[in-house]
């Protein structure tokens, strides 16, 4: 009996998983290189439609003085019913973090939206979400207009 008393402890910790695997470091750096991507794309090809490229089925959008847009439909709708799409807005975020497990994480940054006439600015954050592809796609995005941010 006391052999397997004795026993038992070791035999739970041959049982046991391994310890998880830390991806966080990896998936924020990824995190960081989709935001940036995206703020290079909208200027390049627009706002509108880069967005659209890169929001999850299940996105959450909020917007100022309305209540979110849920659902990648909903935000098609909403965004749809523009012809025009601004090359006038760019973002960088400042920071990235991720779940230890690599699979959903967030940015903070500033946007810039710089018209003909006027020069608006802002903060905004965003949390993605890893596809089964290995790409990001954005869960959640939201901001609001701020004095100039300091430059880093």
């Amino acid at each position: 009996m006391k052999k397997t008393l004795l026993l038992a402890p070791l035999l739970f910790a041959a049982c046991a998983a391994p310890p998880p695997v830390d991806l966080s470091r990896q998936a924020a750096a990824e995190i960081r290189t989709a935001d940036s991507a995206m703020s290079a794309q909208a200027t390049r090809d627009g706002f509108r439609k880069t967005l659209l490229l890169y929001a999850d089925a299940d996105v959450v959008k909020y917007e100022a003085d309305m209540l979110p847009i849920i659902g990648k439909q909903a935000l098609e709708a909403y965004y749809g019913k523009s012809e025009s799409d601004t090359k006038a807005i760019s973002w960088r975020p400042f920071k990235a973090e991720a779940s230890t497990s690599g699979d959903l994480g967030y940015t903070l940054g500033y946007w810039k939206f710089a018209g003909a006439d006027t020069t608006l600015h802002g903060s905004y954050y965003t949390i993605w979400k890893k596809q089964s592809d290995g790409s990001w796609k954005f869960v959640s995005d939201g901001g609001n207009a701020t004095p100039e941010p300091p430059e880093n």
